[in-house]
């Protein structure tokens, strides 16, 4: 991902989350150096994820699969590239958080083989308060 790839990011975002990521969110991810990922298919750009690593651990920040390529193995592919791309790094622990209500992609991650370890309370914003976030953890 870069700069040039943002109007397109920020077209699907609002369409994928409720409360969805600005574009200084991803500009500051681009500028702290954290691995931005665009994932396409021909062409066509459908899915993104940023990834921060700090040593030997790794942070899942944003993973998205547009609407259109949603249910077709795309999230279990781009995770796949995310956690052999962490492996070549040294990379030894991988996390992410994901919204207890979000069905679909606690799938995804649980069968690439995350695990939940802890819970945060009120860690994202909801339509009536907050809600809490599952962390969970892979070795890549």
């Amino acid at each position: 991902m870069a700069e040039d790839d943002l109007d397109w990011v920020l077209r699907h975002e609002p369409e994928l989350y409720p409360f969805p990521w600005t574009r200084g969110n991803f500009e500051d991810s681009l500028s702290a150096g954290y691995s931005c990922w665009i994932m396409v298919e021909g062409e066509l750009p459908i899915a993104y994820a940023v990834v921060m690593q700090i040593v030997d651990e790794a942070h899942l920040l944003n993973f998205s699969v547009v609407r259109s390529a949603q249910g077709r193995g795309v999230g279990a592919a781009l995770l796949d590239f995310l956690r052999h791309a962490l492996r070549q790094r040294g990379v030894n622990q991988f996390f992410l958080e994901v919204r207890p209500s979000n069905l679909a992609a606690r799938a995804v991650y649980e069968k690439a083989g995350f695990v939940s370890i802890g819970r945060r309370k009120g860690y994202y914003p909801a339509e009536n308060g907050r809600e809490d976030a599952l962390v969970m953890r892979v070795a890549p």
